[in-house]
């Protein structure tokens, strides 16, 4: 007997019920319709699915059971489903049920990381499995500095990498190394920095106080450069001619601070919190206290890569943004601790990395604060937050003349696709990637950046 008269004889160990009657026959049970069912032997995903898509539509069509019956005895099965076809398109609906994944062309990938809490879903997802149920096969490379992340994807000798949201866009551009295009899948994380002052200055809390001291941030293009300098501009200071910024590497920092080679940071966790524990530093200010929501770090890889393995970077974002949905939750952020903090990753104490991401924290002047959104992770890369980058690296010198903020913010963020991802997984993604924020009260509009950049007293002449 064929599929169309008992097309749910295979699901009946799953307790489905029968095409023809619609009973939910015991498993074992003889079939009332054709005698003692026959020990079925093994069967393919793919026939199940288009035995499950005949069924479903005969039934659509024959809702009464007994009609039904009725309809399939008298004509037969083979007439019976040449009738459907003639009106209903069987085949492109079983091919839609199966949903088959396309092949990879990449399953084993080499992503370079750095060890901070901004590259958390891009960790979390080795030890999760997430990675794995995409059929990715990933070895996370712990890399030392960002000039080292941005050469090897530069010399392709990693697939994708963990980016601080303005490299993708810097490098691209050409702006400190040769051009190559590179394009933002997911921001990482938002918020999650601080400024960390050495516990000597504890009483100096003023920023106009701060003239001459010297900074430590992570690279030049990154967020940690541009919130510090617009935090000083603020405050009178000319980041460029009254304080030194030196780039230092997120894991000598604290070093660097307990030897007094520098005043302070701005830089990621869980460094900050680090320097809390050691007892040789204190945190004035959250990134969030200077604009809350920011972008801090991103996913991403370069255009040739995307063009050469749509598949596999189908997947590969896939699995990051499963990964950002389980790190958003706070229910989920002591256990994330856990898997993050062991050597191969973060290396640092459990306790530490909890702290940064329950947001529940020693502040290292002898309070505990509680600030849920100290981090978080909103995967999308909103173009508005390239633009407001842009204005920041026009600002400060790093790029001369003319501006195609809109382009350049749409060809490497890639707000598009992630709404497309993001859809396939139930995700919520902005229709409009163009919101408008405020830095330190100051409203940021996207549509005029120009005018932005031109409304600060303090900036490179």
């Amino acid at each position: 007997m064929t599929s169309l008269y008992r097309p749910y004889d295979r699901y009946r160990r799953l307790g489905a019920a029968c095409s023809q009657c619609g009973v939910r026959h015991a498993q074992g049970e003889a079939d009332p319709h054709a005698g003692a069912m026959p020990e079925p032997g093994p069967v393919s995903t793919e026939r199940l699915s288009d035995d499950f898509v005949e069924a479903a539509l005969v039934k659509a069509l024959f809702p009464d059971d007994g009609l039904r019956r009725r309809f399939l005895h008298a004509v037969g099965a083979s007439t019976a489903r040449a009738a459907i076809a003639s009106v209903l398109p069987i085949g492109s609906m079983q091919a839609m049920a199966q949903d088959k994944p396309r092949a990879l062309e990449k399953r084993e990938l080499k992503i370079g990381f750095i060890p901070i809490t901004c590259a958390t879903p891009l960790i979390m997802a080795d030890p999760l499995g997430f990675y794995k149920r995409q059929g990715l096969s990933v070895t996370l490379n712990k890399t030392a500095g960002w000039a080292l992340i941005r050469d090897r994807m530069i010399n392709r000798e990693s697939d994708a990498s963990h980016f601080l949201s303005p490299m993708p866009l810097a490098i691209t551009m050409g702006l400190g190394s040769v051009a190559a295009p590179m394009r933002v899948a997911t921001v990482q994380n938002i918020n999650g920095q601080a400024i960390t002052m050495s516990i000597k200055h504890k009483d100096r809390r003023d920023p106009k106080q701060w003239k001459g001291f010297r900074f430590a941030i992570p690279f030049e293009y990154s967020i940690h450069n541009f919130l510090l300098r617009y935090y000083l501009a603020e405050h009178g200071l000319d980041p460029d001619k009254d304080v030194q910024l030196r780039v230092t590497p997120p894991a000598e920092m604290v070093a660097n601070l307990r030897a007094g080679n520098i005043d302070g940071f701005l830089g990621p966790d869980p460094f900050n919190q680090r320097a809390v524990f050691d007892e040789i530093g204190f945190i004035h200010v959250l990134s969030k206290e200077i604009w809350d929501g920011h972008p801090c770090c991103a996913f991403g890889t370069s255009d040739a890569f995307i063009k050469e393995n749509p598949n596999t970077f189908a997947a590969l974002y896939r699995a990051v943004l499963e990964s950002a949905a389980m790190a958003r939750d706070p229910k989920n952020r002591p256990l994330i601790a856990k898997v993050i903090a062991p050597a191969a990753y973060l290396n640092q104490p459990e306790t530490i990395v909890e702290q940064v991401l329950t947001g529940r924290f020693a502040d290292g002047l002898g309070g505990v604060r509680n600030e849920p959104t100290r981090t978080d992770f909103d995967p999308v890369p909103w173009h508005s937050m390239a633009v407001w980058m842009l204005t920041q690296m026009k600002r400060w010198g790093y790029v001369k003349g003319e501006v195609a903020y809109k382009d350049i913010a749409e060809q490497v963020f890639l707000l598009t696709d992630a709404r497309k991802r993001m859809a396939e997984l139930g995700q919520k993604a902005p229709d409009n990637g163009y919101k408008k924020f405020k830095v330190m009260g100051k409203e940021f509009d996207p549509m005029q950046p120009a005018a932005y950049v031109d409304s600060f007293a303090i900036r490179k002449s």
